[in-house]
């Protein structure tokens, strides 16, 4: 198995040094024949930032706290029912109620910046 992982990491680094490598001397050859406006690469980045710092503090922070709360509902409720094993079919029910609760993190985020817009 170490040998396949290793072998697609060596081929998809050399597929990505050879596009770099080419894209560069496409871009180049655009320069030179004067297309320097379709080349692409002499306009500046611009950052659009809609979302004030603290909402995106507010943001992480209502996940974060939704992602806890999730873990310990799946806790109790897999200390009710019995669903402390390893089988995969036991434990899905952990990894459903912690996306839930993320989920519900993003949700009532959502509302809130709705809301702050307004």
């Amino acid at each position: 198995m170490q040998e396949v992982f290793i072998t697609a990491v060596l081929f998809t680094g050399f597929y990505f040094i050879i596009k770099m490598f080419t894209d560069y001397l496409l871009k180049r050859r655009i320069v030179k024949s004067g297309h320097i406006e379709k080349a692409d690469i002499l306009q500046p980045v611009q950052q659009v930032d809609d979302e004030p710092q603290t909402l995106k503090s507010l943001k992480w922070a209502l996940v974060a706290t939704m992602a806890g709360l999730g873990l310990i509902v799946a806790y109790v409720v897999g200390n009710i029912y019995g669903l402390e094993g390893y089988h995969l079919e036991r434990s899905m029910i952990s990894f459903g109620i912690e996306l839930l609760f993320i989920g519900l993190g993003f949700l009532i985020y959502f509302f809130v910046a709705i809301k702050h817009k307004k």
